[in-house]
């Protein structure tokens, strides 16, 4: 009776050995890169109504792996020794192509090495590479078979995400997010790395002209240094200025008609400023443009402590509006769109622009008025001034190349637009509140019966005059 129960005993421990052996001999035998899941390619593509360009972003150790070039010794100072090697690899493993199988024309442009960190790895280099995809004339940019197999023809783990980061027609731009397009991995059962099939839709005009509305919006929302600009220019509006200092009121259509000629201006300045420099496509230098807003936001806050040009605040408006615009052309000019989509993107950014900008205006006016007949208008309107100075002044500094803390802050101010919305909503209701209750007129009460008081000595003796009379 001990056989069987020997054997079964030797049996169990063949399979406990072998249970405990394998799994070890899969752990001390794997490579480190086995050990921790590995970054994965990254594809980017804007596209253009006659071109599209990708932003490769590559990890330097697997593109090293992949194409024989090595990269682990490179800094960025020394990649342009490489470069040529780099190119010629991408050259021949991106192969677009229509989808008649008509090749794309690819060019590789700039290359940088950087330090990156993906979800589940750790922090890795990266290759970053920008190219640009041409099909022949005539051909649909939005319909296509993109060949692609960087990296993945060696290194059969790896995997490339294919998104949509800008795409005018589709409505998606301003870096709202970016569309999946595909993965792009080796086939275990060919072993070949498929292409993947770009289908984009048709996309419209009316759906980039709808998004550039929004982003014109979002724009005007979230630039605090444009908004502060308009709002300093208006704070002392409904003032009247006495020598060299804000002393008493101007009446309410005055105050009204600066507030509008003032707006009016400044939307003149920056939407012509915008157009010649976006239909122009004019290369203007960015820092000294910014500089020039902060700047004129440290004026107007002057301007509201002691009057710099009482009166011509439209005209200074409509000047420093020149150099708002120029500030907006810069985010078309990183679009690259085409002439016929630059003309309604213009038109549609400007558009959202503008309605913000009379949302803004229209909840401010309540209070601006109200606040002109405070008694706490000079102190709040000193606070308010002192604000946005050391904000214009943070600005300018960091502007001119000095980083500053307070830049950083009033930057991150046009992060919090649900509060701001909000808190000019419930002043403009409060104050237009107040403003119609010390309007409204008394209403009279109900007719009081006369007093049945014994009359005054003085009628008292001329009724008795009159009896005996």
């Amino acid at each position: 009776m001990t056989r069987p129960r020997n054997w079964l005993t030797t049996a169990l421990r063949l399979v406990a050995g072998i249970a405990i052996a394998v799994p070890a001999a899969l752990l001390t035998g794997a490579s480190p890169a086995a050990a921790h899941p590995m970054p994965h390619s990254v594809v980017e593509l804007d596209v253009y109504q006659a071109s599209v360009s990708a932003r490769l972003e590559l990890p330097a150790d697997d593109f090293s792996r992949a194409s024989g070039i090595d990269l682990s010794d490179t800094t960025q100072a020394t990649l342009s020794g490489r470069a040529e090697a780099v190119r010629t690899y991408l050259g021949r493993h991106i192969r677009p192509a229509t989808t008649g199988g008509e090749a794309w024309d690819v060019s590789t442009g700039s290359l940088r090495l950087s330090s990156t960190e993906q979800t589940s790895t750790g922090p890795y280099r990266e290759l970053v590479a920008e190219v640009v995809l041409t099909p022949p004339a005539g051909a649909d940019v939005r319909h296509f078979t993109f060949g692609y197999d960087v990296i993945v023809h060696q290194v059969v783990t790896h995997t490339a995400l294919v998104t949509v980061r800008q795409d005018w027609a589709a409505g998606q731009i301003g870096g709202e997010g970016a569309t999946q397009v595909g993965t792009i991995r080796i086939d275990t059962r060919t072993m070949t790395v498929p292409a993947l099939k770009v289908d984009l839709d048709d996309g419209s005009a009316w759906r980039g002209f709808l998004a550039m509305v929004r982003l014109g919006g979002d724009h005007i929302l979230t630039g605090t240094d444009h908004l502060l600009f308009l709002l300093i220019l208006l704070l002392p509006a409904p003032l009247a200025a006495g020598g060299r200092r804000w002393d008493g009121l101007v009446g309410v259509r005055s105050a009204l008609g600066r507030i509008g000629r003032t707006t009016l201006a400044f939307t003149a300045g920056h939407s012509v400023a915008l157009a010649a420099t976006a239909l122009g496509r004019l290369d203007i230098p960015g820092r000294p443009v910014e500089a020039f807003i902060a700047a004129s936001i440290l004026v107007g806050a002057i301007h509201a402590v002691r009057p710099l040009f009482p009166g011509k605040e439209a005209l200074v408006a409509g000047v420093f509006g020149l150099g708002h615009g120029m500030a907006f052309s810069f985010v078309l000019a990183e679009m690259h769109l085409s002439t016929g989509q630059l003309v309604t993107s213009l038109l549609g950014f400007n558009l959202g622009i503008e309605l913000v900008q009379l949302l803004l205006v229209c909840l401010a006016l309540p209070s601006l008025l109200v606040l002109a007949r405070l008694r706490v208008q000079p102190a709040l309107r000193l606070a308010g001034a002192l604000l946005t100075g050391t904000a214009a002044l943070g600005w300018l500094a960091d502007r001119l190349g000095l980083p500053n803390p307070v830049a950083r802050a009033a930057d991150s101010a046009g992060s919090h637009t649900t509060p701001l919305l909000a808190a000019l909503t419930v002043t403009a209701l409060a104050a237009t509140a107040w403003t119609l209750a010390i309007r409204r007129p008394a209403r009279p009460g109900p007719a009081e019966p006369p007093a049945a008081t014994s009359p005054e000595p003085e009628e008292r003796h001329a009724a008795a005059g009159a009896g005996t009379g």
